[in-house]
């Protein structure tokens, strides 16, 4: 197993459980068929368009009541894992095997789920320069994975059984720790039952109280990101990286922070794609010289779910001595705290769609 990637459902999986111990305690699973089209996202994986994907996504949901208040603040959530088995329908893509970890958030007076997974998904035939040339959109067989569903959701219909329909999306992609990763967006159509592990026993949920107010002064973050990756030009070897962030936040609501921040980057894959460059296109004016650092400022907004967050970023290099897939980035981070200071972090950092790599975190916020 890729043991970079490995890691990020091991984090993301031990918020699901780990978060809510109080009772009462609920347990539901459900069983989805999907069917649906791969996304041409880039015009380089068109040649692998040909069939329609197929497979189904198992899940087992833990119920939330309100015994603690963000419970009650996100409309009582469920806690959950998801297993995804996908059959490209193509001899060149393969299939993919998934294990996440999942929230559900309702609407619509619970009528309308929303369910948002993470994990790892294993690909039975990613791209080999001998066997398996063509597949250019998985350059590994383990893959970072994340989907969503969005459903019509309607719990014990009878006895404990219920029904779901409605749309799902679901990504794969190494996040470049090895080329190539085109990667790959399924759009499809799923319906499917639910079941009730306690035969549909009602269990009130907690009265939801207003929220606290929350007031803090601007607090300064640090962080250190590290990890390995590739750029595109196949076999060009992975390499280690460090990216050094400071930023300010500030509180806007229980559950929201703006961000305003800058990162160093230092990323050695592009040393070895500047030498390359400058030796195989001398006609792009590349020199062996040229500094592969990158300076970025950033704006962006932190979501709290009690002990996790979610983060997105938008940055712009003001230092950017190479051109590598312009000049715009962004990062998405899921981050687990330890105490109110102390966190770890994982983050995919991109430009647009393309990702640069996945980076691991620890930091601090004061």
């Amino acid at each position: 197993m890729n043991p970079r990637l490995f890691p990020i459902f091991l984090f993301l999986a031990s918020f699901c459980f780990s978060q809510e111990t109080s009772f009462p305690k609920k347990h539901t699973v459900d069983l989805s068929q999907f069917y649906g089209s791969v996304l041409l996202h880039n015009s380089d994986i068109s040649h692998l368009i040909n069939a329609h994907p197929a497979g189904f996504i198992l899940g087992y949901n833990r119920k939330t009541y309100g015994s603690k208040p963000w419970q009650r603040l996100y409309n009582y959530p469920d806690l959950g894992y998801s297993f995804i088995y996908q059959n490209m329908n193509n001899g060149t893509l393969g299939a993919n095997y998934g294990l996440f970890a999942h929230f559900n958030f309702y609407f619509l007076k619970r009528n309308l789920q929303f369910r948002i997974g993470q994990g790892i998904s294993y690909n039975t035939n990613p791209y080999d320069r001998i066997t398996n040339f063509r597949n250019n959109a998985y350059g590994s067989h383990f893959l970072s994975s994340t989907f969503l569903m969005l459903n019509y959701h309607k719990e014990n219909i009878f006895k404990g059984l219920g029904f779901k329909a409605g749309i799902s999306i679901i990504h794969y992609s190494n996040a470049n720790f090895k080329a190539p990763n085109t990667s790959t967006n399924t759009f499809a159509l799923n319906a499917g039952l639910v079941y009730d592990l306690d035969g549909g026993k009602s269990v009130e949920y907690l009265p939801t109280a207003k929220p606290e107010k929350v007031v803090e002064p601007i607090r300064y973050n640090l962080v250190f990101r590290t990890g390995l990756n590739e750029s595109d030009v196949v076999n060009s070897g992975q390499y280690g990286f460090v990216v050094l962030s400071a930023y300010a936040d500030k509180r806007v609501g229980r559950r929201s922070a703006l961000q305003l921040g800058a990162d160093v980057f230092f990323s050695n894959f592009l040393k070895e794609l500047i030498r390359y460059q400058s030796i195989s296109f001398p006609e792009n004016g590349v020199s062996t010289d040229d500094d592969y650092k990158r300076v970025g400022l950033f704006v962006g907004h932190e979501l709290f779910i009690n002990k996790l967050s979610i983060g997105t970023q938008l940055g712009y290099y003001v230092y950017y001595p190479f051109d590598f897939e312009g000049k715009m980035y962004n990062r998405v981070s899921l981050k687990r705290y330890f105490g109110k200071k102390v966190f770890v972090a994982v983050s995919l950092k991109s430009h647009g769609a393309a990702a640069e790599a996945v980076e691991f975190g620890l930091g601090i916020r004061l």
